[in-house]
C-alpha cells in the first residue's frame, strides 16, 4: 500500500526517515542522515517530531516465533452471542490477557472478531481453547483455520512514497 500524502503534513524527507525506521530501528543518526540527505541535527529534529506527533508509535524486535516452540499459527473466527458494550469489553479485556493471542480484530461480515493465534502444537491449541475460549461465555461460534506454510509477513506498516502530484 502506498501512504497518501495529499493531506498529510510529512513531506518526501519524513517518509524516508519512517521508511528507514521501519526497515531497521536500530540505525544510527549518522546513518540515518546520510541516508536521507539531511545534517544530523534536522533529521533528529524531524525523527523527534515523527515520534512526538504518533507517527512513530514504538520500537520493536521481530521474533522468530519457531525458534521459540510456536510452531501452530491459527486464525479463529469468533461470532458472539450479545454485543452489548459490556459483553463485548469482556470478550476483549479476556482476549488481551491470552498470550497465545498475537492479534485480534474486530471484523464486519459473518464473524465479530479475527484472532491470530499462536501456539506450540496441537495440545497447545486444544488448551488455548479449553481454557480462554470456552471461558468465554458470550461466544456463540468460532471456526478455527490453521496455517500451513507462511507465504509473506509484514515488517512495514506501508510502503512510504510521496502521493504523485496532479497535473
Amino acid at each position: 500500500m502506498t501512504q497518501n500524502t495529499a493531506n498529510s503534513p510529512l513531506d518526501a524527507v519524513d517518509l524516508k526517515i519512517l521508511a528507514a525506521l521501519q526497515e531497521n530501528c536500530r540505525i544510527t543518526l549518522a546513518e540515518l542522515s546520510e541516508h536521507v540527505g539531511l545534517s544530523q541535527s534536522p533529521c533528529l529534529r524531524r525523527w523527534r517530531r515523527l515520534e512526538d506527533d504518533g507517527y512513530i508509535t514504538r520500537y520493536t524486535a521481530l521474533v522468530n516465533a519457531r525458534k521459540l516452540g510456536s510452531k501452530m499459527m491459527a486464525f479463529v473466527e469468533i461470532k458472539l452471542a450479545i454485543h452489548s458494550d459490556e459483553a463485548i469489553e469482556a470478550f476483549e479485556r479476556a482476549i488481551r490477557q491470552a498470550p497465545q493471542v498475537q492479534e485480534c480484530h474486530l471484523m464486519t461480515g459473518q464473524r465479530d472478531y479475527l484472532l491470530r493465534v499462536l501456539v506450540d502444537d496441537l495440545d497447545g491449541y486444544d488448551d488455548f481453547v479449553k481454557t480462554v475460549l470456552r471461558s468465554i461465555s458470550n461466544i456463540s461460534s468460532m471456526e478455527t483455520s490453521f496455517a500451513l506454510h507462511e507465504v509473506k509477513t509484514l515488517t512495514q506498516v506501508f510502503e512510504m512514497r510521496p502521493a504523485k502530484k496532479a497535473g
